[in-house]
């Protein structure tokens, strides 16, 4: 699998890993949310595991709320993992900027991937960088389509199936809210692009923060190609921001280990 994985892939890749995030909605907010347990181990063994899983050289984490527990979790499990510190919470964009220091010198492409979105499956994965090679594209985005896009991102596509860009909810016009492929946030970028487009964005924005979002209208601008790759399960990219979202996404690991077990 290692060396058909490597055929695959043409090139290096590095994982990028939001964990920086505070879990608000969750019923200790004095915990950082990726350290909330799925059977028995935090949110971000999971995707940290899956980093390692796809054979990414590099292994970023970009930490803020409640960093101690996190970096002492992770690096106890993970000793290879750097870390990144997000000091103020600005955004997807300005958590990603983090990571700069930590890719020097490398050349590749940047796995983005969420502390809390712990259900995403390695093939799942590889079918993501296979697509984004075949499309030649600057960038590759995770997406699902679901029945109730409500709070989510939008896809907005090009006649050619290309992405134009991605639409946060509160932003979104009436036609635009129609849609129902959203955003996982997850992305596979060509690290120099993603760079260049990192240094463009801007606050301009119903939250006032910098959206990785808008990096995708900044490529389109330039003509760069953008890719989109619908999920099989919706329910792999389910990120998790409350106590019941944990609760399903146990049953649904379960479930899945159940499934593996009775084959």
């Amino acid at each position: 699998m290692q060396h058909h994985n490597r055929q695959l892939t043409k090139r290096d890749f590095a994982a990028v890993i939001m964990a920086a995030g505070q879990g608000k909605r969750m019923k200790d907010p004095s915990r950082a949310k990726v350290m909330y347990e799925l059977n028995g181990k935090p949110m971000i063994h999971y995707v940290v595991d899956l980093a390692y899983d796809l054979r990414a050289s590099r292994v970023i984490l970009i930490v803020g709320f409640q960093r101690e527990t996190v970096l002492e979790y992770v690096t106890k499990s993970h000793p290879d993992v750097i870390c990144a510190v997000q000091e103020q919470q600005l955004g997807t964009g300005h958590a990603v900027l983090q990571a700069r220091e930590a890719l020097e010198g490398f050349t590749g492409d940047v796995l983005v991937l969420s502390g809390d979105v712990p259900l995403l499956t390695k093939s799942t994965m590889l079918n993501l960088i296979k697509h984004h090679f075949s499309t030649k594209a600057v960038a590759t985005i995770l997406t699902a389509r679901v029945e109730e896009p409500t709070g989510y991102g939008r896809i907005i596509r090009h006649a050619n199936g290309s992405v134009e860009k991605i639409v946060e909810h509160r932003d979104a016009n009436p036609e635009e809210l129609k849609v129902r492929e959203i955003n996982s946030g997850i992305y596979l970028f060509d690290k120099e692009k993603l760079f260049d487009g990192l240094s463009h964005l801007t606050t301009n924005n119903a939250q006032h923060e910098y959206y990785l979002t808008d990096i995708f209208e900044y490529f389109s601008k330039h003509h760069w190609t953008v890719s989109a790759l619908v999920a099989d399960q919706p329910a792999e990219i389910h990120g998790i921001n409350t106590v019941e979202q944990l609760e399903e996404a146990r049953r649904i690991l379960n479930l899945r280990d159940a499934f593996i077990e009775g084959r």
